[in-house]
C-alpha cells in the first residue's frame, strides 16, 4: 500500500466537464483530466482494503455490486501512486480487453462500493483507469501481439459489441482462426452507433478494432446473418459459433395513434445522428449541412429516463430543439441514500446526466417529469404527431398480487404539444431472425436459453454471450460474458483452456 493515510489526507477530485454552453456546439467528449501529479494523489487515496468490494462484481438488491470484470483495482491504484504506469497497465489489461470503452461508458459500480465511499467520497477509479489505458497508447504500449502459434481451429462471432469482440480478442490470442461477422457497415455495435459521440468518439473503437486486425482477427462487415448471409454457410465453414447479437428489440409504447409520423426509437435516432457525423466528417456543429433526423426549432419529446434517454435529450439539444420535455414514469429518487439501500449496494439517488445539465442551462429547467406517461398520441392533419395525451402515475399496493404497480391518477390526463418523439424504453431481448436461423432456443424472456451459468446453446458447437444471453446490461457485463463465453468455447474446442 503506496500511502497508508491517503485517504485521510487527499480528497476526491476528478476532472472537470467543459461548460454546457460550450460543450452543446460539438458532438465530442467533454471531460478534462488531471495531471499526472493529481492522479498519483487519487491512487493514493485507494487504500487497498482487507475485502475489496470495489472488484467483488457481485449482485445485490437484483443490482451490480463492485466491478463485474473484477478489475484489480487496488492493485493498479498502488501502481499508479508508485509511478509504475507499464505495470499498472498489465494489470488492467490482465482483466478487462477494453478499458479504453468502460473508462467512458460505464456507470463505474466499482465506485459505488469503495470502501472510501462508505463514510466519504470514493475513490476516483473510473477517471485512474482511464489515464493508465490513455498513457498506455500515448506511449506507444498498446501494440498489436498477434500470437505465435495458430490451433487451425476456425470461430465466428456474430456480432462486434463489447460481448462479440471480448470473446474474439480472447479466442485470436489462445491462437484460434477467428471471424467477427457485423450486419452494419461498422465494427463495434451499440458502442458505435447506440452510444453518441459526446461518451464515446468512435475514433477510439477503430483504434482497437485496428490492432485486432493486425493481430489477425478478421472483421465482415454488411453480413446480416439470418437474413442476407446464410446461418447454414456459417455453421459448414466454422468449427463453433458464438452469438453476440445483443438485446436488440426495443420496447414500444403502444398507445392510440401510435403509427402518426414522427415518432422514433430512440436507437434509430442515435444510430442515425451518428451516420451523419462519420458521413460528413465532422462533429462541430457549424460544419454540418444537416441531419437525417433533425429536432431542430422542434417540440421534443423523449419517453423514458435512462442513459439512452438522456442521450436523446443530449443530441436533440445540440441540434437546436425548441423545447425538451423527458418522461419518467418512476417517483424521482432521493438525493441521498435511502435507510434500505444500505452500502455497498447500487446507490438508488437520483442523477442528474450531461444531457439534463445541458437541457437545464438552454431551456431554464430541468427536462424531466416524474411518474408520467404518454396516454396517446395525436397527429396533425399531416399524419405528423402534433401533440401527446400524458397522465400522471402513483404507485398503488395490490392485495391480490401483493405488489405495488403504477396505476394512472384520475383526472390528471393534459395534453403538450410535440413535433417529434423518441421512445427509449430499454430493449426486449434477442431478435427472433437470428435464433431461428441457428435454431437455438429462447427463454421467456426472450433470451437466448442456456445452463445457469453456460453458455452452450441446445445446438451442438453453438455459444452465446452478452444481452443475447443475458438481457440488456452494462457493458462490464458484455465484456465479462465475451471472456467466459470464449474460455468456455476454448475448452470445448481443446479439452481444457488457459483463459482467464
Amino acid at each position: 500500500m503506496g500511502k497508508p493515510t491517503g485517504f485521510m489526507e487527499y480528497e476526491r477530485k476528478v476532472g472537470k466537464s467543459d461548460k454546457p454552453k460550450d460543450r452543446i456546439k460539438h458532438f465530442n467528449e467533454f471531460h478534462q483530466t488531471l495531471s499526472k501529479d493529481e492522479r498519483k494523489c487519487q491512487a493514493a487515496r485507494c487504500m487497498e482494503c482487507g475485502i475489496p468490494f470495489c472488484q467483488s462484481g457481485i449482485m445485490l438488491g437484483g443490482m451490480t455490486s463492485g466491478c463485474p470484470l473484477n478489475n484489480l483495482i487496488p492493485e493498479w491504484n498502488d501502481l499508479i501512486y508508485t509511478g509504475n504506469w507499464k505495470e499498472a497497465l498489465n494489470r488492467l489489461l490482465k482483466t478487462n480487453n477494453f478499458p479504453e470503452f468502460t473508462a467512458r461508458v460505464c456507470p463505474a459500480p466499482c465506485e459505488a462500493s469503495c470502501t472510501c465511499g462508505l463514510n466519504g467520497d470514493p475513490v476516483s477509479i473510473k477517471e485512474n483507469e482511464y489515464a493508465i489505458i490513455e498513457y498506455g497508447f500515448e506511449h506507444g504500449l498498446m501494440e498489436a501481439n498477434p500470437p505465435k502459434v495458430r490451433t487451425g481451429k476456425k470461430i465466428a462471432i456474430i456480432g462486434s459489441g463489447p460481448a462479440g469482440l471480448a470473446a474474439a480478442d480472447q479466442l485470436n490470442r489462445r491462437g484460434h482462426i477467428v471471424t467477427v461477422f457485423e450486419r452494419s457497415d461498422r465494427i463495434g455495435g451499440l458502442m458505435m452507433y447506440g452510444i453518441p459521440n459526446m461518451k464515446l468518439e468512435k475514433h477510439i473503437i477503430d483504434r482497437k478494432v485496428a490492432i485486432m486486425r493486425e493481430e489477425g482477427v478478421t472483421f465482415i462487415t454488411g453480413a446480416d446473418v439470418g437474413s442476407n448471409y446464410k446461418a447454414s454457410k456459417i455453421v459448414k465453414e466454422f468449427d463453433r459459433v458464438i452469438l453476440a447479437c445483443g438485446a436488440s428489440n426495443p420496447r414500444d409504447i403502444k398507445v392510440t395513434g401510435r403509427e402518426a409520423k414522427g415518432i422514433y426509437f430512440a436507437v434509430d435516432y442515435l444510430t442515425s445522428a451518428t451516420k451523419d457525423l462519420l458521413q460528413q466528417g465532422t462533429t462541430f456543429l457549424d460544419k454540418l449541412e444537416s441531419f437525417t433526423i433533425s429536432a431542430k426549432d422542434k417540440k421534443v419529446l423523449v419517453i423514458g429516463g435512462g442513459d439512452t434517454g438522456n442521450d436523446c435529450v443530449g443530441t436533440a439539444v445540440r441540434q437546436g430543439a425548441v423545447s425538451v420535455l423527458q418522461l419518467e414514469m418512476m417517483p424521482k429518487l432521493p438525493d441521498q441514500r435511502a435507510e434500505n439501500n444500505p452500502w455497498p449496494e447500487w446507490p438508488k439517488v437520483c442523477k442528474t446526466d450531461y444531457g439534463q445539465e445541458e437541457a437545464a442551462f438552454v431551456y431554464g429547467q430541468d427536462p424531466r417529469a416524474y411518474q408520467t406517461t404518454v396516454k396517446e398520441f395525436i397527429a396533425g392533419e399531416d399524419g405528423n404527431v402534433c401533440k401527446v395525451k400524458l397522465v400522471r402515475l402513483e404507485s398503488k399496493f395490490n392485495e391480490e398480487t401483493k405488489r405495488f404497480s403504477l396505476e394512472e391518477v384520475l383526472g390528471s390526463e393534459y395534453e403538450v404539444e410535440v413535433d417529434l418523439v423518441f421512445i427509449a424504453a430499454g430493449f426486449l431481448g434477442t431478435q427472433s431472425y437470428v435464433a431461428d436461423a441457428f435454431g437455438v432456443e429462447l427463454d421467456g424472456r426472450t433470451n437466448v436459453k442456456t445452463e445457469q451459468g453456460k453458455y452452450q446453446t441446445n445446438v451442438d458447437n453453438i455459444f452465446v454471450s452478452g444481452d443475447m444471453h443475458r438481457g440488456q446490461s452494462l457493458v462490464v457485463w458484455a465484456i465479462r460474458e465475451g471472456r467466459e463465453a470464449a474460455r468456455a468455447v476454448d475448452a470445448h474446442l481443446m479439452g481444457y483452456s488457459s483463459l482467464a
